[in-house]
């Protein structure tokens, strides 16, 4: 599917799975962060939406205004954060690479990247909305053990 040229009716008849719609005050700003961060692709970035990918999974950025008449709306906070409570996982990024992009992005590095128990190198990084990017990679992928 070309993201880029989907229509919003047929973008939204191929969704299946889970999805992850986000709520966020500056779209540009955050799909920026995604990008410079993680690498993730972004499609049809607009002040109001973008359409963000990892391979062949999908999730989509909303504004604010977006949800006008959303029962959500009422519920967003004035002030970030917003993010308290959900982990935004994302396998197969390198912790490592994220953390060093993610100041210089306009996120803040809550965790450092480390190997952790259950089978992961990850890193917590905030975006300026408050919400918690989890990048992480297998640590058979990491068979030095580098601690960068």
């Amino acid at each position: 599917m070309d993201y880029d040229t989907v229509t919003p009716e047929a973008f939204g008849a191929s969704l299946r799975g889970f999805g992850f719609n986000i709520l966020v005050r500056d779209v540009p700003r955050t799909a920026r962060f995604l990008n410079q961060v993680f690498g993730l692709s972004i499609h049809r970035l607009s002040p109001d939406f973008a359409i963000v990918a990892q391979g062949c999974n999908v999730m989509q950025l909303h504004s604010d205004g977006t949800y006008h008449a959303n029962p959500l709306s009422g519920l967003l906070p004035e002030n970030p954060p917003r993010g308290a409570g959900i982990e935004i996982r994302l396998y197969d990024c390198d912790p490592d690479s994220a953390a060093r992009k993610a100041e210089a992005a306009g996120g803040t590095v809550l965790q450092r990247p480390g190997d952790k128990p259950h089978g992961l190198r990850e890193a917590y990084i905030l975006c300026a909305d408050g919400y918690a990017w989890v990048p992480s990679r297998p640590l058979a992928d990491n068979p030095k053990g580098d601690m960068t």
